[in-house]
């Protein structure tokens, strides 16, 4: 299955396809934070609020982090919840730094979860293992198709003229 995903030519279109719909989804999501008059301090509050009982649906931990961290700096989260959402849907629909955007649309899906919120987050977790195990070849037929191997191409050069860590 991994070699399938990481080497197919149909998992490409396969992953064109869940690309797409992730991106949209979470494009469409920031865009309408983006142009709205978006404030995370209710939903911060409101997962606060369900860390606790016999079975919190907020891990006491995250609980802590949001109230020691989240909540005091909410206009922070309020420009990178919707920009981040916006972003990940760019990379994802245009397939460009594919594995950078579906890891941290990743984080922000859990981040997500642990606050207790499902809706069709741990759906778009599940698609995204699959875009993220197959790594390059998942942005295939998309634009990492061209900046890939640029990319790569600047590293090596980085690296073999010793101006980074690796030369040193």
């Amino acid at each position: 299955m991994i070699r399938f995903l990481r080497e197919s030519l149909v998992a490409s279109y396969l992953l064109l396809v869940v690309r797409l719909y992730l991106g949209y989804t979470w494009l469409t999501a920031g865009w309408e934070k983006i142009t709205g008059e978006f404030d995370a301090s209710g939903f911060l509050r409101g997962a606060v609020a369900k860390a606790t009982g016999e079975h919190p649906a907020v891990p006491m931990w995250w609980a802590k982090f949001l109230e020691g961290f989240a909540i005091p700096h909410v206009e922070l989260f309020n420009v990178l919840v919707p920009w981040g959402e916006f972003l990940v849907g760019l990379g994802l629909i245009l397939g460009c730094f594919t594995t950078a955007a579906i890891f941290f649309g990743m984080v922000m899906n859990f981040a997500f979860l642990f606050s207790g919120t499902t809706s069709i987050n741990p759906q778009m977790v599940l698609l995204s293992i699959f875009v993220i195990v197959a790594g390059a070849n998942a942005g295939k037929i998309g634009l990492d198709y061209f900046v890939s191997p640029y990319m790569k191409r600047m590293c090596n050069a980085f690296f073999k003229h010793g101006n980074g860590a690796a030369g040193a």
